[in-house]
């Protein structure tokens, strides 16, 4: 039996109030879902531009690996929750007629995900990213589940919302300035891959599309995440070559 909209409410506040602000309290608010959603996994990403730019809070590492997996395929149900604004609920991956996402899908079910559920989160109505919900075993969310799942989204903008805590002026700045604001913050993380595609511009004299591209197939091609393939690249690893070579683009450095 699934417990009450007010208990609900209550833990997930409880999660979020113990755990201070930021990255922390998204963590916990994903790991409060876990234990009341009936999930086995749970991610706050943000979305900028129709780009996952961040997974801001993770349930665990499995998780933020998932959720890392829509930003190197560029694809998944939390990108599609925030462009369209609506709840997307897969109860099985597998499903003959779910044909979204090839490669994301592909990699979360070689993860051992087979539901995916992505709830938009919304801040001065602009959809800056989403609260994503994972399952091991196929099934849908019950009703109840689906409700409690929404406050936590909801609640997902306030955890968001505090990582600007020393911001002046915040809600003023969120009004005017709107998407743009929010891909200031989407910035904030990810840090890895910006760099990484400076240093590929300077090292093959592409443009940033075209070293992002370059990092994001490294990462398809070997099964990593884009932040995996990105660290390579920062600590000299892997260095990815500037022409095609008949064994291949790249070459590694031990």
């Amino acid at each position: 039996m699934s417990p009450s909209f007010d208990v609900v409410r209550a833990e997930l506040e409880s999660a979020v109030a113990g755990a201070g602000h930021g990255n922390a309290a998204a963590d916990q608010l994903c790991m409060a879902c876990v234990g009341l959603f009936g999930v086995d996994g749970a991610a706050v990403s943000v979305v900028h531009r129709g780009v996952s730019q961040g997974t801001f809070g993770a349930s665990d590492d499995a998780s933020r690996r998932v959720d890392e997996y829509q930003f190197t395929y560029g694809e998944g149900p939390c990108l599609d929750a925030v462009a369209t604004g609506r709840t997307i609920l897969v109860p099985d991956l597998e499903d003959p007629q779910e044909s979204r996402w090839p490669g994301f899908a592909r990699a979360a079910l070689g993860g051992g995900i087979r539901g995916v559920f992505a709830l938009p989160v919304v801040v001065t109505s602009v959809r800056i990213g989403a609260l994503d919900l994972f399952r091991s075993d196929p099934g849908p969310l019950l009703d109840e589940q689906l409700v409690g799942a929404l406050l936590a989204a909801q609640m997902a903008s306030l955890v968001l919302l505090q990582t600007w805590a020393g911001e002046d002026d915040l809600d003023g700045r969120l009004l005017r300035d709107g998407e743009e604001a929010w891909g200031d913050l989407a910035e904030a993380d990810r840090i890895e891959v910006y760099q990484a595609t400076g240093m590929l511009i300077a090292q093959l004299g592409v443009d940033a599309g075209e070293a992002l591209l370059r990092m994001r197939a490294h990462a398809v091609a070997t099964g990593q995440t884009a932040s995996e393939v990105a660290w390579a690249i920062i600590e000299r690893r892997l260095v990815l070559d500037a022409d095609p070579r008949p064994e291949g683009r790249e070459r590694r450095r031990l």
